[in-house]
């Protein structure tokens, strides 16, 4: 064979094996119009059980403008068993007997009807021994916990854990209060970690001013303890609230939390047992903040230790007014990976360019990497806010580290 061919053969080998190593595929999981009972979704979060499931679930909300924290709220979950290739329809996996109140923060707001009940903020941890332990919230003012042991096909029936809640109200008088939301952790030791926030509800959306904090269990969920406070609100951290955790190498956990901050960067803090002793909450300088929920999760697979990030990459506002510690245009959701335990993101990789919104982001166990997130075709009113549709995109480190 001449050189020439020769030379043009393999170069055109290479080039399907080299796009053929490079995955990247969308699929929309939850799209508003597929049932008519739900006119939007939101809070999207996503984890991987211990027998390589994965576990995709959001809030769905009743009204069209969808905007409120205060909706008819449901959680609903869909569940996949091939790598996140297909998925079971969608199921409710929240449920308490009544009668159940609506909080009476909320009735004092224009808009809300005291008929509806909110569920929120649910909290997934995929356990190392198979079991599946599930947060969620009622009306921002009672949590309460399940389990399921069956690979998340079913639930245990909730109990309560609101007074976990009470050993916070010596360092802050809360009355709001919530978990999450996304993914949380269960730490080398055993021990399950769930960031909340709290808030004393004065403020917008019955919402604010909030701190940041944990609670954790020691015991398989059992019995739950409060934390300290991790991130108070002040001049300079404003609002700490929706907070995803990790645990680094060395067995510390690290909080990433959203807040209203004029530095409009995420807020780290870490401690050595997740509940205690944290340190001075600092700005990453390379972590944009729209004031929007993000995600994070570590990458360990082929001998490989690194930590991925997902939030909408951007600070400008179609509108411009870009006013310090207001919110931006919740677009541009990119990836960022850190090979260095989250000291400094080597890659920054956007995966939805337009507008995007609340993300969680998981590792299946064939290396896939999951992003489940809210999106949309335009940028007003609910689009603006959580998205048309939530969507589950899979790709691999080779996509993500590609030029």
């Amino acid at each position: 064979m001449k050189a020439p061919l020769l030379s043009l053969l393999l170069s055109v080998f290479c080039g399907v094996i080299c796009a053929a190593e490079s995955l990247l595929e969308k699929r929309d999981l939850f799209t508003v119009g597929d049932d008519p009972a739900y006119q939007l979704y939101h809070i999207p979060g996503v984890v991987v059980t211990a027998k390589g499931s994965i576990l995709a679930w959001c809030e769905a909300r009743k009204h069209p403008s969808g905007v409120s924290d205060w909706d008819h709220i449901r959680i609903l979950l869909r569940r996949s068993t091939d790598d996140g290739r297909t998925w079971d329809a969608p199921r409710n996996i929240a449920s308490v007997d009544g009668p159940l109140q609506k909080n009476p923060l909320a009735l004092g707001m224009r808009g809300v009807d005291p008929q509806d009940i909110t569920y929120n903020n649910p909290v997934l941890i995929a356990g190392r021994d198979g079991t599946v332990h599930m947060l969620f919230c009622i009306e921002y003012m009672r949590c309460f916990y399940q389990r399921s042991t069956d690979d998340g096909l079913t639930f245990s029936r909730p109990v309560e854990i609101t007074a976990t809640f009470e050993a916070f109200r010596t360092a802050y008088d809360w009355k709001v209060l919530a978990t999450g939301p996304n993914h949380s952790i269960e730490l080398s030791s055993g021990r399950l970690v769930v960031p909340v926030w709290l808030s004393t509800g004065t403020g917008g959306n019955a919402h604010r001013p909030s701190v940041t904090a944990t609670i954790y269990s020691d015991d398989h969920g059992a019995t739950w303890k409060a934390g300290d406070i991790a991130i108070p609100c002040t001049e300079e951290w404003i609002n700490p609230n929706e907070t995803v955790a990790l645990e680094l190498r060395d067995g510390s956990v690290l909080l990433n939390a959203r807040s209203e901050s004029k530095a409009h960067r995420r807020l780290i803090t870490t401690s050595r047992d997740g509940a205690t002793g944290w340190s001075t909450p600092r700005f990453d300088d390379a972590l944009l903040e729209p004031i929007c929920m993000a995600g994070i999760a570590r990458y360990q697979h082929d001998g490989k230790q690194l930590i991925l990030f997902s939030n909408p990459h951007n600070l400008s506002r179609a509108k411009g007014n870009e006013t310090p510690g207001t919110s931006r245009d919740r677009r541009n959701l990119s990836i960022k990976l850190s090979s260095d335990e989250a000291r400094s993101w080597s890659v920054n990789k956007p995966l939805e360019p337009g507008p995007s919104m609340y993300s969680d982001i998981a590792v299946s166990h064939a290396g896939t990497i999951l992003c489940f997130y809210g999106r949309s075709g335009e940028n007003t009113g609910a689009a603006a806010f959580a998205g048309g549709r939530l969507t589950m995109a899979r790709f691999n480190l080779d996509w993500l580290t590609a030029p």
